[in-house]
């Protein structure tokens, strides 16, 4: 690993709290934020928001305290209606992971979080940005968080040249050097704010940032150059179809079984996610109509999802319904907010 340079401590000092005192002035109003620090809020929120923006995350996060305010109250929810209250903030082992955690920290800790950054890594579903997180923002522990937004700053900051994700313990020894106790909850409240608002991938505000002064990457006069990635290769593509049972204002959903890719999930029947665009056979005997087609994106895959649909009469849905025990009826308005992947092919049936 490349060894930083590292930048004058007094420098360093006042920048820091150059940083702070923007914040003070700048930083963003979000909900997570508003009264005490509770470490389940704090959880909540960051958990909310791996692979999620804020503007998505924030009516989830508001809904899940409106729900369960507490952790001991999610830890007693129902796991089914958990997922459905998750259903469209995808990565959907981070509901499962949640509730896992919150059910631990009522048993083996009496509904506290662990106060420190190493006891909070040994709960489910925290690794080590969740537990940096928690422990700085919620406890005040000096600790090192670093994720995305960290990540182009600081490679800014020092010009860090090895792309990611190789360059990560580059960056987190860069990062490093900017920690105190001294407002150690802030600080990296600070860091995302000034990233999002001023050290923006595209277009930064240089002019404006209270780190200028120590930039590398503004001194070489490309910052947008920085963090230096890899060219990824592109997704493989896999194709399947949709099926929309429909009786009046309701279709049939499908229960997903508890693991694997949206485990747990309400979703709607398909087929095998293929890497070949065959036909597949429908679940059931009977003729559809064609809806057309759509395009989704996982995290390992892009999928192309044709759509059919079948009215079905009273006496043929019992029928099903008595062959697939994990097969229900959903009102359509509820199905509408089922995982996006399948939201999607409902968008497609026409008014």
């Amino acid at each position: 690993m490349v060894t930083i340079i590292r930048k004058d401590a007094a420098l360093v000092a006042r920048l820091r709290k150059g940083l702070l005192d923007w914040y003070d002035a700048h930083g963003r109003d979000l909900v997570w934020r508003r009264g005490e620090r509770d470490p389940y809020r704090v959880w909540l929120s960051e958990v909310m928001l791996q692979q999620t923006t804020v503007p998505h995350a924030t009516p989830y996060y508001e809904k899940f305290l409106s729900l369960w305010p507490t952790v001991r109250d999610l830890a007693a929810a129902d796991d089914a209606r958990v997922m459905a209250a998750w259903a469209g903030l995808g990565y959907y082992a981070r509901a499962r992971r949640l509730l896992e955690c919150a059910r631990v920290v009522v048993r083996d800790h009496d509904g506290d979080f662990p106060r420190s950054e190493a006891e909070l890594l040994a709960l489910p579903g925290f690794g080590p940005y969740t537990a940096a997180a928690v422990a700085a923002i919620a406890f005040g522990e000096a600790a090192n968080v670093v994720d995305g937004n960290v990540e182009r700053v600081m490679t800014r900051l020092y010009a860090i040249e090895t792309p990611l994700p190789a360059g990560r313990g580059e960056v987190r020894d860069a990062a490093a050097q900017w920690i105190d106790a001294e407002r150690a909850g802030d600080w990296p409240q600070a860091l995302m704010d000034l990233a999002n608002l001023i050290c923006r991938p595209k277009a930064p505000q240089c002019l404006l940032c209270p780190l200028a002064e120590a930039c590398e990457a503004r001194a070489q006069g490309e910052p947008e150059r920085y963090p230096v990635k890899l060219v990824k290769a592109p997704k493989p593509r896999r194709f399947g179809t949709a099926y929309i049972l429909r009786l009046g204002g309701a279709v049939i959903a499908e229960q997903r079984p508890d693991k694997g890719l949206l485990g747990g999930m309400l979703g709607l029947p398909h087929s095998e996610w293929r890497e070949t665009p065959e036909e597949s056979r429908p679940p059931f005997d009977g003729d559809c109509r064609d809806l057309g087609a759509y395009q989704h994106v996982f995290t390992h895959f892009a999928l192309t999802q044709s759509v059919r649909l079948r009215d079905v009469t009273r006496a043929e849905a019992d029928a099903l319904l008595r062959t697939r025990n994990n097969w229900r009826w959903l009102p359509l308005a509820e199905a509408r907010s089922l995982p996006t992947v399948f939201a999607k092919a409902l968008k497609l049936i026409k008014p």
